[in-house]
């Protein structure tokens, strides 16, 4: 889709599609468990750590399914638009803005591909190490295995759910 076609409106965007699935995402990194039970920092840096996290979970479960991957560069997509959209809330002028999103990408892929690692391994250690090596924790001590557990469940929640749910911005009980 090119952007003139966006601007006249002769197409229609196909992030759409994923937005529910978008906004699910958020209020599952805004949830107080994350913070009051999984030791979560309660920061600006905390919660953008629970947004990446869960946006690389979030992908790695799309990226599961035949026509994943452009699913999942949708709701890269999103993530890169709903962080522009507060730096510049945040005034932060466009030289900085690249900057930072440019930092915000590495991040997002860098945890995608520890997660993706970490999660095949049936042991926590090693996802509790890569929380610890990659969030804000207010529990410095047991922050990281209460992370590494909800986590984890929440992952085998999205692997239960079918793309169908995912794209109505459902995730299975």
């Amino acid at each position: 889709m090119t952007f003139l076609s966006r601007l006249l409106g002769t197409q229609r965007d196909p992030r759409e599609k994923w937005r529910p699935l978008w906004h699910r995402l958020v209020g599952a990194a805004r949830e107080e468990h994350w913070y009051a039970q999984r030791g979560a920092a309660d920061t600006l840096d905390g919660r953008f750590d629970m947004i990446s996290m869960l946006t690389a979970l979030f992908m790695l479960r799309l990226e599961a399914e035949p026509e994943g991957v452009p699913a999942a560069a949708r709701l890269t997509e999103l993530f890169v638009e709903d962080m522009e959209g507060q730096m510049r809330e945040a005034g932060i002028g466009d030289p900085t803005v690249g900057k930072l999103m440019g930092r915000m990408m590495a991040t997002l892929g860098g945890r995608a591909g520890t997660l993706r690692d970490a999660l095949a391994r049936e042991d926590d250690a090693d996802l509790a190490g890569v929380v610890r090596r990659n969030m804000h924790l207010s529990d410095e001590e047991n922050g990281p295995d209460a992370m590494a557990q909800g986590l984890r469940a929440l992952h085998a929640r999205l692997t239960r759910t079918d793309i169908a749910m995912l794209e109505r911005g459902e995730i299975a009980e």
